[in-house]
């Protein structure tokens, strides 16, 4: 156990959605039973499947353009991406060697990771749930949470929430799990049913669309401004080359230094027993 680790330093790694509790024994993670994609806020100190995992302090960040929700009508099911209010300078670009992201504005979801290794022995695999709260009462027409449902993402509204959320040594559990509420801060547009299928992903999975109507929403200015960011993304070849991918590092999460590996340094934090390593507190 690293004694001088910093529960301050921030990693962007890759890890599978679906969370794997580290006290999962079969040989093979798709035997899981349950679906631990999403996890209920209000239940997540009480699920095994969780509760060890938030207790440690595994709290992460899970980034996204936004999310979907159907709302349900006689004719069948609307599609509604709901996301961050965008700004014009959102989507300006950042000076070349700038490593700060300056386009659209991600949504920042709270989540929970573990860390399973395979009882024969093997490569660590990394797996998260995102945590879900009520809707707030913006989407409450489009979704409400219900029994068994499971509600919108937590989401984490501005540097500060990201700072206590992730920062498991001086920010206990208890205190932590405070910020996981509704926020109102976000909007949303419907679109396309095109999205209804998994097999489709393109712009169209985002661009606004007018209901009863096949042209395009320009009334709202995040509307506007997600028309724009699409046009620009889309500009040149269908597959953008890899240089011109956006740089995801921003103020609360920074790249691993080149010599280091994310689930390196993320190993670094873990102790043992899979608990960060420093500055233990009690929950």
């Amino acid at each position: 156990v690293r004694k001088d680790a910093d529960s301050s330093e921030r990693v962007l790694m890759d890890m599978r959605w679906g969370l794997i509790p580290s006290w999962f024994k079969k040989d093979d993670p798709s035997k899981m039973q349950f679906n631990t994609s999403n996890c209920r806020s209000d239940t997540m100190l009480k699920k095994s499947s969780y509760k060890g995992a938030l207790l440690k302090g595994k709290r992460c960040v899970v980034l996204a353009d936004g999310f979907y929700e159907w709302q349900q009508q006689s004719g069948g099911k609307q599609p509604y991406f709901i996301y961050f209010p965008q700004t014009k300078d959102t989507v300006a670009e950042g000076k070349e060697g700038d490593e700060e992201w300056r386009g659209w504005r991600l949504l920042t979801m709270a989540g929970i990771f573990d860390c399973w290794e395979p009882p024969a022995g093997g490569e660590m695999l990394y797996t998260y749930t995102i945590i879900t709260v009520d809707a707030s009462k913006d989407v409450s027409f489009i979704h409400h949470r219900q029994v068994g449902v499971g509600g919108m993402p937590a989401i984490l509204d501005g540097d500060e929430a990201i700072r206590k959320w992730l920062d498991f040594a001086e920010v206990p559990t208890q205190e932590a799990v405070k910020l996981i509420q509704p926020t109102e801060n976000i909007v949303f547009h419907p679109v396309s049913t095109f999205v209804n299928s998994v097999r489709n992903n393109a712009p169209e999975c985002l661009a606004p669309i007018e209901l009863g109507a096949t042209k395009e929403v320009k009334t709202t200015p995040s509307s506007k401004v997600m028309l724009g960011w699409l046009k620009n993304s889309q500009e040149g070849s269908p597959q953008k080359k890899e240089n011109d991918l956006p740089r995801w590092t921003s103020q609360f999460i920074h790249s691993p230094s080149p010599k280091k590996t994310s689930a390196g340094i993320l190993q670094q934090w873990l102790g043992k027993e899979g608990e960060p390593a420093a500055k233990k507190r009690k929950v």
